[in-house]
């Protein structure tokens, strides 16, 4: 068989809510979810051992190939089908690394979705990993518009409707968060129940500032941007987006992004 090539696509949290803590500690939350088109890029080839090459500009920041989600998600797929589990993988990390928009959820995600054609498998063994691998890996293993509750791994599917394929601008000024340090940071205040996530925002967006004032500078120059729909931080940051009425207006905007800063002109799924 051919290589398998799948896109880790960068994922959006258009919304999200904090609720309170789950029974097994987590954190509940309501979000929706939205893909982008473009992402990080993986590739599964036939290979009698398990083995993931790295490569793309942020490659550096992932350290040991081995303790890759990506090989997480691999072992654990081959557990759950029963197969020896041997491949060639070949990551290519476009997106940068703790930054809210998905990177090794998404990444194992790929894996798990190009290892099932690879491997010849059923599609109920990656269902059944991906909830064991973190929240966000559901989501990203369907890569399509959900509302996610409980971890954000309950998921319902819905339609974005006029913002289907909608030129994005994501933005990030190089600074790497964890997921855990800006929960941590959360006041504990019950965000309410996310409704029109149209109307609503990213409780994360004031602990994740906290501890990286930065985005405080994205959202603003974001914000002011011709032809800007929404601005929001994404997950537990520190990417920032902006939707466009137009690809122009996008275009103009990734142009005039600081360039300090980390862009991707894109759209969404």
């Amino acid at each position: 068989m051919s290589a398998i090539r799948e896109t880790a696509p960068a994922k959006l949290n258009l919304a999200l809510h904090v609720r309170g803590r789950l029974p097994d500690g987590r954190h509940a939350i309501e979000t929706v979810f939205a893909f982008c088109l473009e992402g990080d890029r993986l590739s599964a080839e036939a290979a009698d051992d398990l083995t993931l090459e790295l490569s793309g500009p942020f490659a550096a920041d992932l350290g040991d190939p081995n303790d890759n989600l990506v090989m997480k998600a691999a072992r654990a797929l081959a557990e759950e089908a029963g197969t020896q589990g041997g491949a060639a993988l070949t990551l290519d990390k476009q997106l940068p690394v703790a930054s809210g928009i998905g990177g090794g959820s998404a990444d194992a995600a790929a894996a798990l979705r190009a290892l099932t054609a690879l491997w010849r498998i059923d599609s109920s063994h990656a269902q059944a990993v991906a909830p064991r691998l973190g929240s966000d890996v559901p989501a990203c293993l369907l890569s399509l518009p959900a509302r996610g509750e409980g971890a954000g791994d309950r998921l319902t599917m819905i339609d974005l409707g006029e913002l289907s394929g909608a030129p994005a601008l994501l933005v990030n000024p190089r600074v790497s968060l964890s997921t855990a340090e800006v929960f941590a940071n959360w006041d504990g205040e019950d965000g309410g129940a996310l409704d029109d996530w149209r109307q609503s925002g990213n409780d994360l967006e004031g602990p994740a500032t906290l501890l990286a004032p930065q985005i405080g500078s994205v959202l603003a120059w974001l914000g002011v941007q011709p032809g800007v729909t929404r601005v929001r931080m994404s997950g537990s940051g520190a990417t920032c987006f902006a939707l466009f009425d137009s690809g122009e207006s996008r275009d103009a905007a990734e142009m005039a992004v600081p360039r300090e800063w980390w862009r991707l002109a894109t759209n969404l799924r």
